[in-house]
């Protein structure tokens, strides 16, 4: 499910997780698929116990869903590329139209609302580099934009598991 310019704004602020949360956390990010029974094992609960807390992670927002990992170059898109853009104007309306229009392109892997002297930042990932030519022009293209720099990506890691800060 994309996500809009209105759910990044009514995101709420830090949850408070205690040790069983963390392994849960810590398990379900190593293997998403693990059974709830295998789960509720590894965490020292009973079964319904642990549903229960997977529920309560889900309603606080902690859990946003469980995803499969995929080989983009087996799915025919071994280029990937950071676009960074600039807005011409700061109007919400705007933003909010090339945010959702930017979110809603096959080709976005993830879409970054920053600071400094670009708007945004976008992951791509594209069949080659006259795919990727051929997506920055159509974002050039929008009246909203005023710069677009375009980076290619040699390699790119991702953490398997984001394990929350100890305060």
């Amino acid at each position: 499910m994309a996500r809009t310019a209105n759910d990044i704004r009514s995101t709420p602020s830090h949850v408070e997780l205690d040790r069983i949360d963390r392994l849960l956390l810590d398990a379900l990010q190593k293997n998403a698929r693990i059974s709830n029974k295998d789960l509720a094992d590894h965490a020292g609960l009973a079964p319904s116990t642990c549903l229960e807390r997977l529920r309560r992670l889900r309603e606080r927002g902690v859990l946003r869903g469980f995803h499969a990992s995929v080989d983009l170059t087996r799915l025919g898109r071994p280029t990937q590329a950071i676009i960074a853009i600039r807005l011409r104007v700061h109007d919400r309306s705007q933003i909010d139209a090339f945010y959702q229009h930017v979110i809603d392109i096959p080709e976005s892997l993830a879409v970054f609302h920053v600071s400094g002297s670009d708007d945004y930042l976008i992951h791509c990932a594209v069949r080659d580099t006259a795919h990727l030519r051929a997506l920055v022009l159509d974002l050039t293209a929008r009246p909203e934009v005023d710069h677009v720099e375009t980076r290619l990506v040699f390699d790119h890691v991702r953490k398997p598991v984001v394990e929350p800060l100890v305060e």
